[in-house]
């Protein structure tokens, strides 16, 4: 009995842990937004309140950076930030035409002297309200996509005139890419690839795939993971399955010719970032989306299987933090944003 005892510890202690654990990089005074790697070991770190900053993991040194001149007002400010050598991307909010809106703009990178941004897109948008501006950005084979939430205006997600609820696809200099569906169709804006979003501010490409989702806000419930396709009508305001925050329903959970989302959620677990992971660092995350949330203070892995349904399980509840981003390095870990200023780095 006593060996039997010890052959079945040595199995359990020889197998891997599926516990993942987290430790404190670094910190700062406001909400990290974005997290753009320069390389595996140096970050550029966004704050929603208009700071960036360079960080040095390994010397542990942060240089403030000038960022573009954004207007932090709301849920606005200075958002995702980005690195493809040798230019740093940024969004953030600005006032364009009387509105405030989401702009993407970007600068040579260079620690020895102030950057130079240069605005390539600026979002044609209606809005009276200060929430719902997006804004997640990714690269993806020498182009870019861009989400811009609806602003408070919900029934512009549906207008193919405003940018409003929307997933666009760019250029690297910010220009309608030459495979969007609305090029040619007058009055709707060239830049737009996708339509119907409420405020998706998560947005990833899976690498095994090459596919595209997102992750949006609901309203009250009606979170959603999407798979994004060229041209395809998501639904807000018409479909959702969330409510008025006052309780009545907003429209239908179906129509003919707009796109059902993978999952939802109800109550809502706030979806910000997202991303896609199919390395090799953590055995237990392969092929998962992680989705950094904020109300419900976790991040969410959801794993798809071959039956084409998904297995869910939260990690870091217990930490009482509201996660803003998640985001991989040029090397293989992961790392996640705080809004109390907080960066940590995932451990096996």
């Amino acid at each position: 009995m006593l060996k039997l005892l010890i052959v079945i510890c040595c199995i359990l202690f020889a197998l891997p842990s599926l516990a993942l654990r987290s430790t404190e990089v670094t910190s700062l005074p406001g909400v990290i937004w974005g997290v753009g790697f320069i390389e595996s070991n140096h970050l550029i770190l966004s704050l929603r309140d208009g700071e960036l900053y360079s960080y040095k993991m390994k010397v542990q040194t942060k240089k403030k950076l000038n960022p573009p001149n954004v207007i932090a007002k709301g849920q606005g400010g200075l958002m995702d930030v980005l690195y493809k050598s040798p230019y740093i991307y940024m969004t953030y909010t600005k006032k364009s035409s009387g509105e405030l809106t989401t702009a993407l703009a970007r600068a040579e990178f260079n620690l020895k002297k102030p950057l130079v941004w240069q605005d390539l897109f600026v979002a044609k948008v209606q809005g009276g309200s200060n929430v719902h501006f997006g804004s997640r950005v990714v690269f993806h084979k020498n182009s870019l996509f861009m989400t811009i939430g609806d602003r408070g205006k919900r029934d512009l997600a549906q207008s193919l005139e405003h940018h409003n609820g929307k997933i666009l696809r760019l250029t690297l200099e910010g220009k309608p890419h030459p495979e969007n569906p609305f090029l040619n169709q007058k009055k709707a804006l060239p830049e737009i690839w996708s339509y119907g979003h409420r405020n998706p501010q998560g947005l990833a490409v899976n690498k095994l795939n090459g596919k595209l989702y997102s992750s949006e806000f609901g309203p009250k419930g009606g979170d959603e993971l999407n798979l994004i396709e060229r041209g395809k009508n998501y639904g807000w305001p018409v479909i959702t399955y969330g409510r008025e925050y006052w309780g009545p329903k907003i429209g239908t959970t179906q129509k003919k010719g707009m796109q059902q989302p993978l999952l939802h959620w109800t109550p809502s677990i706030s979806p910000s970032g997202l991303h896609h992971y199919s390395g090799a660092n953590y055995k237990s995350l392969n092929d998962s989306f992680l989705l950094a949330c904020l109300s419900d203070q976790h991040i969410r892995q959801v794993q798809p299987t071959k039956k084409g349904t998904f297995v869910q399980t939260e990690h870091f509840k217990k930490m009482n933090e509201r996660i803003r981003h998640i985001k991989e390095s040029p090397d293989g870990w992961l790392y996640f944003t705080t809004d109390s200023g907080k960066l940590f780095k995932i451990i096996n």
